[in-house]
């Protein structure tokens, strides 16, 4: 896939003026791009367009006009764009109460190294986590927000364009999670595959 570059994005002058109607796309194209794994843990699988929408949002709030900026935060969110060969994602921990929320990353250590996608026919795909930095906080307790990203074989890749299902799951002892990914998901995600 393509990264993205300065000539990609739109200035903050322009961006206003396109902000509400790029929004409403994205936000119509990322129901295709989500799945829940269970109430409280979501995968949202990022492409070239879910990371321009970030990087315009980070640019607007952070009021970043200078090329040297705008270029850090591309290099930043650059490497969230599938490659071709795998599915990029950013795996949620979601609870609203804090408390809550609290005890769940105490209890899900290295929940980061424990999710797989599976291609019917394949074996289990294990992610690979956090690229960027260490998420885990010591031995107390997980991030609330993981980089995951996927490595799929030519053979794997093959299956799913000739209509293989696709799941994802979790093999946490404290989180074993399994949901296969509904026709919608599965076909926006074959299309990461070029």
């Amino acid at each position: 896939m393509n990264k993205l570059t300065r000539a990609d994005l739109w200035s903050l002058e322009e961006y206003s003026t396109r902000r509400v109607a790029f929004r409403q796309r994205v936000i119509e194209h990322k129901k295709n791009r989500q799945l829940a794994l269970s109430d409280h843990i979501r995968l949202y699988f990022e492409d070239r367009l879910t990371i321009q929408y970030q990087v315009q949002e980070m640019l607007r709030i952070e009021r970043i006009f200078e090329a040297a900026e705008i270029q850090a935060e591309l290099d930043a969110y650059n490497p969230l764009i599938p490659d071709g060969s795998n599915l990029k994602a950013t795996f949620m921990i979601e609870y609203e109460d804090e408390n809550e929320r609290r005890q769940a990353l105490a209890r899900l250590i290295g929940i980061e190294h424990k999710v797989w996608a599976k291609v019917e026919g394949h074996e289990k795909v294990w992610t690979i986590a956090d690229e960027d930095m260490d998420r885990t906080r010591g031995e107390e307790k997980t991030s609330s927000v993981h980089f995951l990203r996927f490595e799929f074989t030519p053979a794997m890749i093959a299956g799913l364009k000739k209509g293989a299902s696709l799941s994802f799951g979790c093999d946490h002892p404290q989180a074993t999670l399994s949901t296969q990914a509904p026709d919608n998901v599965r076909i926006s995600l074959i299309r990461d595959f070029t």
